[in-house]
């Protein structure tokens, strides 16, 4: 008698398949690597600017280095992520914009009402921040910048 006997059965789509080639078929999984991907190049574009062109100003640094990470993160979603959408460019970059800038505000309040106005650990509210970003992220994009 089977071992297995009982147990339901996995998809076939999954069985079938190495499980990496399963996951970058997944679009939530496409989007943390896309985010991922373009937090690696604001990171690296902020570090060339004070280490290898020596800015001096951080501030200056990380704005540069922020767009560029905005870009590729466009980019990244319209190519990679929410591939099958037909939307024009020019209203997908305005959309884009919108969303992104609706997100920083909601990230910047709640970190605000959390260590300024509560006084809570500003650690703990970045990160609680992140995952309100994130999620808004995910979701503003999918259903208004790149809907299908």
């Amino acid at each position: 008698m089977s071992a297995n006997k009982g147990a339901a059965a996995a998809p076939a789509s999954i069985t079938n398949e190495h499980w990496l080639t399963y996951l970058m078929r997944q679009q939530p999984f496409r989007y943390l690597v896309n985010g991922g991907v373009a937090t690696v190049v604001h990171f690296l574009v902020l570090t060339f600017n004070l280490k290898v062109l020596l800015w001096e100003s951080a501030g200056l640094s990380n704005i540069v280095a922020a767009i560029c990470g905005t870009i590729v993160s466009f980019l990244g979603n319209r190519y990679y992520v929410f591939h099958s959408s037909t939307e024009p460019l020019f209203k997908q970059i305005y959309r884009f914009v919108f969303v992104y800038v609706a997100i920083a505000m909601g990230h910047g309040l709640i970190l605000y009402i959390w260590s300024d106005v509560y006084r809570y650990n500003y650690i703990f509210g970045f990160m609680l921040a992140t995952v309100f970003q994130v999620t808004c992220s995910y979701l503003g994009n999918k259903l208004m910048v790149f809907k299908a």
